[in-house]
């Protein structure tokens, strides 16, 4: 069996009485892309700043592609690329002067970077800007200036830091074909993301809350999760309605989806069969329900808010 690319076990870090991240186990093997989602505060960036040396852990082990993350700090710096969400490149300088600058940084062999330059100005689609100055290109193109740069040193990891935040649907769109054909590759993919359409493209996920891994699985498996397909009810007036299903002691939450409102319930169809009966709120009309399939918008909700009598087990 292959060696994990990221292997974490107990990893935890305190900082004074608060604990930032408590107990973390993971293994990620090689062309995962793995989407690290938890609320804001939750763990993420902490997780992040250790597995990239930057971070001494508390307590517990964590490595990558073999190395101590901390021990080896130096030798793990190596094996990973960064792009993190805010352009941190150089404004001043050319496509090609970044690319080259980060690859003598990273101590690439000149005749290794004359040759692998082109490749990555041909793989992010940037040839036609080499001699732009990278303050002068579009957001779009400026995160894909920094991928190109976070692979210049061809590491077997590439850490994202929400790398599509304020992207276009295009932008976004070509950053993810970019991330598919690099994971086909054999490059493994950590990204932290808030766009929960992301969260299904990547081939694992895992949401932290509180500095705790609550889950660890493949999208579809997350979503088969609960134990009941979701209540989604149409009434009017929508928003009245929705502050005062909140306080239903059967509704654990309720969310605004196209209109319609989506309940967390553990048992929809008793709920609708009641309501059928009596509908408690005079003001408001029921103009119909539908059961829906979770998507994972649902799941990040379930977790984060601990909708658990909602949840099976994850084998």
């Amino acid at each position: 069996m292959n060696e994990p690319v990221i292997f974490l076990d107990r990893l935890s870090k305190a900082y004074g009485d608060v604990l930032a991240v408590d107990n973390l186990s993971l293994q990620i093997g090689a062309g995962a892309i793995f989407g690290f989602l938890g609320a804001n505060g939750a763990g993420k960036t902490t997780t992040m700043r250790m597995l990239c040396g930057l971070v001494r852990p508390t307590s517990g082990r964590g490595t990558i592609a073999g190395h101590d993350v901390w021990q080896q700090r130096h030798t793990v710096r190596s094996k990973f690329g960064y792009v993190a969400q805010r352009f941190s490149l150089y404004r001043d300088l050319t496509v090609e002067e970044n690319l080259r600058f980060f690859g003598g940084a990273f101590r690439v062999r000149p005749n290794e970077l004359s040759e692998r330059v082109p490749r990555l100005l041909k793989l992010t689609d940037l040839e036609s800007k080499r001699h732009a100055t990278a303050g002068s290109l579009s957001g779009g193109m400026r995160q894909l200036l920094a991928l190109a740069c976070a692979l210049v040193h061809d590491p077997p990891l590439l850490f994202l830091d929400e790398p599509t935040s304020g992207l276009d649907p295009v932008h976004r769109q070509q950053m993810w074909n970019l991330l598919y054909d690099l994971s086909n590759r054999g490059i493994t993919i950590f990204v932290t993301t808030h766009y929960m359409d992301e969260a299904e493209r990547c081939t694992e996920v895992g949401f932290i809350n509180r500095g705790r891994l609550l889950a660890t699985a493949s999208p579809r498996a997350l979503k088969e999760s609960f134990k009941t397909k979701l209540l989604e009810i149409d009434v009017d007036p929508t928003m009245p309605a929705l502050v005062q299903l909140r306080d239903e002691p059967e509704v654990l939450g309720v969310s605004l989806r196209s209109g319609s409102l989506r309940l967390y319930t553990a048992e929809p169809e008793k709920l609708v069969a009641r309501w059928r009966q009596h509908w408690p709120f005079e003001e408001i009309r029921w103009q119909g329900e539908r059961l829906v399939e979770p998507d994972m918008e649902d799941v990040f909700t379930a977790y984060s808010e601990g909708f658990t009598a909602m949840l099976k087990p994850l084998a």
